[in-house]
């Protein structure tokens, strides 16, 4: 890598707060409409502006670059059920990334790895995405169910069939 291809050093300021084993891989600055911000991949996840705590790689549900901005749609843990979690859509995150570098490539890839089995199933009055996802440091699969909007999750037959 030549001297000029360097990418420059995350500035302090924008370091969030890492764990003992945690680095950091790739970072952008991007502005998501209500401020500008940084945006930072490390081992263990995502950290975007304006939160206090990363998201975990397997808690990002879908990630989508389109050229010019990163849209993140994060997992909201719904119900804890025997063996596996609910979860659902948070509101998907928009950033604009001025110098996205390979914060991108670093999102796909992690996204993407932590997912071990994924697959839609009916049940009944509707259907879910059933996903085992790896989780950083922790041995096994974490198992999840994802029900399409209008399923009825509490129903006995679908808590059965689940």
């Amino acid at each position: 890598m030549g001297l000029f291809n360097r990418r420059p050093k995350l500035p302090p300021a924008a370091r969030p707060p890492l764990e003992r084993d945690e680095r950091v891989l790739a970072w952008a600055a991007a502005g998501n409409g209500e401020g500008d911000g940084v945006l930072v991949a490390s081992n263990l996840g995502l950290w975007l502006p304006g939160r206090g705590h990363r998201i975990g790689w397997h808690d990002i549900l879908k990630a989508v670059w389109s050229g010019r901005e990163l849209t993140v749609t994060p997992a909201e843990r719904v119900a804890e059920r025997d063996g596996y979690q609910v979860v659902a859509d948070c509101p998907a995150e928009t950033y604009l990334l001025f110098d996205p570098g390979d914060l991108p490539h670093q999102v796909r890839a992690r996204v993407t790895r932590s997912v071990a089995y994924t697959q839609a199933h009916p049940v009944p009055g509707g259907g879910g995405r059933i996903a085992a996802r790896r989780v950083p440091g922790v041995d096994g699969l974490t198992w999840t169910v994802r029900f399409d909007p209008g399923t009825p999750a509490d129903d006995p037959d679908v808590l059965a069939e689940t």
